[in-house]
């Protein structure tokens, strides 16, 4: 490797997300790849070169974030990818740090991503911009809401579809008492599609590609397809501008009663599906890169319909090569 590659940092490379990320980089002949994880056994690791694979503290650690500045000032990168929620809010907050020691968080702003895993302060960002669900809080004005049941209560924060629940009737309601850290939802009844969004750094969006989730395993997409639907990419570019969105971000949609989509979360880094995005024609984690290093890009990229399936892959090693850690057996990096 010589020093006029680009060296850009990879974190998840145990998900599917980091590995889509790093298939992505590896691509161009103008860019070292390093990858990280917390997970000596993340398969992502072993898609670079030993010399450019490091294992870091997990993403919630206290010693996470200067962990990672150190690690990038050490290996000189040029540009930081995260692609795991808990490490993404530390990061930004000291993008200054790791500015000082070179690098770029290829990232969206700290507001942004504060903003996007709170689903309650999303859903009052996002009023008046698009079609979002009723959303309230589960305190006692909450609850004594004229709700159609069923309704839907799930965290203020949280990844996935972890602690969401239909809730048939007021009286099941109400036994669930009060706790702010739960919201209530209108449901919505119609189809579910994710679009994954790329906005320039003045927040303008290049690209929103709309994608259904035919087959999900473990909260991920295994197969699924790209749609043309303008109300879709349309409604999801509202959102990212809404929240003042640079760089990826995945907008998860649910059409409402009435036909409309809705908004039902935003998670502001490389979603699990990105290489059917990539394949399609938008090649998000490439464009990115270029963005952050003040290159130009298209002011619009289109993409085709596009249908994918996944299947494991295995990765072949000496027992000796695999990286020792003492953090926990798996990795951080699943993902939508």
């Amino acid at each position: 490797m010589t020093d006029t590659l680009t060296r850009v940092l990879v974190t998840g490379a145990g998900g599917p997300a980091g590995i889509a990320v790093i298939r992505s980089l590896l691509a161009r002949a103008d860019v070292d790849v390093f990858a990280a994880d917390m997970d000596g056994w993340a398969s992502g690791l072993y898609l670079v070169p030993e010399s450019r694979r490091r294992i870091v503290p997990a993403g919630r650690s206290e010693t996470f974030v200067d962990e990672l500045i150190g690690m990038c000032g050490d290996d000189r990168i040029d540009v930081l990818y995260s692609t795991v929620d808990v490490e993404l809010p530390g990061l930004a907050a000291r993008r200054d740090e790791l500015s000082a020691v070179g690098t770029a968080l290829a990232a969206p702003s700290h507001e942004t991503l504060v903003t996007c895993l709170d689903k309650f302060r999303l859903a009052e960002r996002v009023e008046g911009a698009a079609r979002i669900p009723r959303t309230r809080l589960l305190n006692r004005a909450g609850v004594g809401e004229d709700w159609t049941f069923p309704v839907i209560v799930k965290p203020r924060s949280g990844a996935g579809s972890r602690g969401v629940r239909l809730i048939a009737d007021r009286a099941a309601l109400e036994a669930l008492g009060e706790d702010e850290s739960i919201l209530i939802q209108e449901n919505l009844p119609g189809e579910e599609f994710s679009v994954d969004v790329l906005a320039g750094l003045d927040g303008t969006v290049i690209a929103a590609v709309p994608r259904s989730r035919e087959r999900v395993d473990s909260g991920v997409s295994i197969a699924g397809r790209t749609v043309r639907r303008a109300e879709l990419s349309d409604t999801a570019a509202a959102v990212a501008r809404a929240i003042g969105l640079t760089g990826v971000a995945n907008v998860q949609l649910r059409y409402s009663v009435d036909g409309v989509p809705a908004l039902l979360e935003v998670n502001p880094r490389f979603p699990g599906a990105m290489p059917l995005t990539i394949a399609a024609g938008v090649d998000m984690p490439s464009l990115l890169l270029d963005l952050v290093l003040g290159r130009p890009v298209p002011s619009s990229v289109d993409f085709a319909e596009l249908a994918n399936v996944r299947f494991l892959e295995d990765v072949f090693l000496d027992p000796g090569d695999v990286l020792v850690s003492e953090n926990a057996a798996h990795s951080e990096g699943l993902e939508e």
